[in-house]
């Protein structure tokens, strides 16, 4: 008889280990998933085929294609140069730079967004910067509302996408510095600090100038990209699928036109080197309205409200989204009822 050594007291039997392969592993791999896609794709391609043989297909992926290969080379290069200003560009050249009176600063930072090149996305976090390298935060608001909509890469994209119709990028160049201003202003009367919540450190701090440029330009890309694919495909839809009858009955009437527009650039969030050509794509609509989806969508997003609400706190942005909303409302249609 084979004589075995008792057990310490209070020691309980280890089971023995099993190999993950002993269970099987029930989670879906991306291969997988890929080949069983590829498999549905080749079963139904029959179905697909006839389905985007129709007329109202053909006409969805016309708008669709024409509006993402129109603005795709502009969105990649804003990209390329927000992130370069971002990583290379240190933010006390934006403090030597600016005056030191409020007042005087909110204008001139507003229009240093015409020479700075940068969308949305990489405007928040140079206002954060800025802010908390000791410029005035309404001079550093008035860069992050102006830097997204006047610079030169929005301009361009404005002028290829509105052919012979300079009028509509000086309207947009005018209305939204305004609004900038408008913006600083206001919170330079009105603002407290309490509201404001500047950021303890930068997105890009601890990396090399190459990691974070380079990452800045990945993060960036895939962000844009993919809100520009959501808009073509907004805007594809609403050309091809909205019966016509509705579209005249809301572009015909000039309050539901703006706001429907306005309501629109929020909810699509597409980035500002390529909405230009959504809004040209929106032929039932005026130029003014098309003024205010191209004013309101680089100033305030569902994703700019996002990332104003984790940079400077979520009480900042409950009053200063909805406020840049009117009056970016209000100055498009201002200045599109002299200019356009």
């Amino acid at each position: 008889m084979a004589i075995t050594e008792d057990a310490p007291p209070g020691a309980t039997e280890r089971a023995p280990a099993r190999h993950p392969s002993d269970q099987g592993d029930r989670r879906l791999s991306s291969p997988l998933v890929l080949t069983l896609v590829l498999l549905l794709a080749v079963l139904a391609q029959s179905p697909i085929r006839g389905a985007l043989g129709t007329p109202l297909m053909q006409s969805w992926m016309t708008v669709f294609v024409a509006v993402t290969v129109q603005a795709l080379p502009f969105l990649v290069l804003g990209v390329l140069l927000s992130a370069a200003i971002a990583v290379f560009v240190p933010p006390a050249f934006f403090a030597r730079a600016l005056p030191q009176r409020p007042a005087l600063a909110v204008p001139v930072a507003g229009i240093a967004g015409a020479v700075l090149p940068g969308c949305e996305c990489a405007s928040v976090p140079v206002a954060g910067a800025l802010v908390r390298r000791g410029v005035t935060p309404a001079a550093a608001l008035a860069f992050l509302l102006s830097a997204p909509a006047i610079n030169p890469i929005v301009l361009t994209a404005t002028a290829v996408a509105f052919p012979g119709r300079p009028e509509m990028v000086l309207a947009r160049f005018l209305a939204s510095l305004l609004v900038a201003c408008a913006m600083g202003w206001l919170w330079q009367r009105l603002g407290r600090t309490d509201w404001l919540r500047p950021p303890a450190h930068g997105a890009h701090e601890g990396a090399t100038k190459g990691e974070a440029f380079w990452n800045s330009v990945r993060h960036d890309t895939m962000h844009a990209g993919g809100f520009l694919v959501l808009g073509a495909m907004a805007a594809a839809t609403l050309k091809a699928a909205t019966p016509a009858a509705w579209l005249r009955t809301a572009a015909d009437n000039p309050l539901v036109s703006v706001l429907a527009l306005a309501v629109l650039a929020v909810l699509l969030s597409i980035c500002s080197e390529a909405d230009a050509f959504v809004a040209a794509s929106l032929t039932q609509f005026s130029l003014t309205a098309k003024l205010v989806f191209l004013v309101v969508g680089p100033m305030i997003d569902l994703k700019l409200f996002a990332m104003q609400a984790g940079t400077f706190g979520r009480g900042f942005a409950l009053r200063f989204a909805p406020a840049t909303f009117v009056l970016a409302v209000v100055g498009a249609v201002l200045t599109g009822t002299v200019l356009l």
